[in-house]
């Protein structure tokens, strides 16, 4: 049985952490502002020239710092810079990349994770240090994984290490797939049994609700301690909603795939780079962390050895699932094929196709598809749907 990898990151709070910390942010701070510099000056964007160019006289400037502090600033700088690039060739950055986050990228030989006796050690300047940190329940499930890069942050809510886990796990060859068509305010599954399955999210209201308290605050307070606060707490209300949305429907979508071992989503990478609507539109559409959901989905899926593949999303909602003619609007959401009579919601036809483009792409003899299903005679209206919270939640 072939097996995947699956990487999570666990967060950390230190209790206590100590004054020196400052002084090492800052420091780290500086040198991979120097990196970007450097890379930017002289149009680096190999990791190793910029090391092999930079690490004596890094070396020099901080020989207490351990050497592994430069590797991983030269690892940072190397990806701001490259990030910088890209953005820059689409227009989308001026001037010089500068970094002033409050974060330290951390290797396996700058700390070590003693998740029994609830303590990180870390290399200092002044030597290695052991830090207490604040146990969650969630930390448990973590044990037997294999432990990876870390990040040391700071925030106004404290010093927090984050972690990455990772763990091999047996993922079965499929026997059929589950198509998810994702949307800002639904989930439409395409089951192989020939039934539908949509879960009304709700999303697109709960972004929207905040949008709008954030705009209010920003109009009647001005720039100052109370409006940030107000603006941090009411976000951060929002990714609470948006998480626990997440989570709850990743939960339902694997139920549903379970017995079929496979489950098909959209490869949405550049969606972003193709939205052309109203500035309105537009913003709500950036707003959709669509990514973030498809990752939830991914990783709870592989922990039940079920099979997770991502597939071409071109055309996925105008053409037709059984004879693949292009489909025509016929009422509100409502679309239907002029060669062969099928007609069904759009959301619909999007996830049908994503499961026939899932087969063809595994190399599965797809055989034609009947537009009479188990759910009707292939029109199915959004009155099939159901809550997400009413009965799953």
């Amino acid at each position: 049985m072939p097996s995947e990898t699956i990487k999570l990151t666990a967060k950390f709070k230190l209790k206590n952490p100590p004054e020196g910390l400052n002084d090492l942010f800052s420091t780290y701070r500086e040198i991979v502002n120097y990196l970007i510099s450097y890379a930017f000056e002289n149009h680096i964007t190999s990791f190793y020239r910029l090391k092999k160019e930079t690490y004596k006289s890094l070396r020099k400037e901080y020989p207490e710092l351990p050497s592994h502090y430069h590797y991983t600033a030269t690892q940072m700088a190397t990806m701001i810079y490259r990030s910088y690039r890209k953005r820059k060739k689409k227009g989308k950055a001026k001037g010089k990349p500068v970094f002033k986050k409050e974060a330290i990228m951390l290797d396996d030989h700058l700390f070590k994770l003693d998740l029994d006796a609830g303590i990180i050690k870390l290399s200092t300047p002044k030597g290695r240090i052991e830090l207490e940190f604040c146990s969650a329940k969630y930390h448990e499930k973590f044990k037997d994984w294999k432990i990876g890069q870390a990040w040391l942050v700071r925030t106004p809510k404290g010093v927090f290490i984050n972690v990455v886990f990772s763990r091999e796990v047996e993922v079965r060859e499929p026997e059929a797939f589950v198509g998810v068509d994702l949307n800002e305010n639904n989930v439409t599954l395409s089951l192989p049994n020939g039934e539908f399955v949509q879960i009304i999210t709700h999303e697109k209201e709960i972004r929207t609700g905040y949008f709008v308290k954030r705009r209010k605050i920003q109009k009647k307070l001005r720039a100052g301690k109370k409006r940030k606060e107000l603006l941090e707490k009411y976000g951060q209300r929002e990714r609470n909603r948006r998480d626990d949305l997440y989570h709850k429907l990743a939960n339902k979508i694997v139920e549903l795939a379970e017995k079929y071992g496979g489950i098909a989503l959209e490869d949405l990478t550049e969606i972003r780079d193709s939205i052309r609507y109203s500035a309105e539109v537009n913003g709500r559409l950036h707003r959709w962390s669509f990514r973030k959901l498809q990752s939830i989905i991914e990783y709870k899926a592989k922990l039940k050895g079920i099979k997770v593949v991502f597939v071409n999303p071109a055309f996925t909602s105008s053409l037709c699932p059984v004879c693949g003619e292009k489909l025509s609007p016929n009422g509100h959401r409502v679309l239907k094929c002029p060669k062969c009579g099928f007609e069904a919601d759009r959301d619909v036809v999007g996830s049908w196709n994503i499961r026939l483009k899932a087969l063809k792409m595994w190399g599965v003899s797809v055989p034609p598809e009947s537009p009479t299903m188990k759910t009707g005679v292939g029109k199915v209206s959004r009155s099939d749907a159901y809550e997400l919270y009413a009965n799953y939640g």
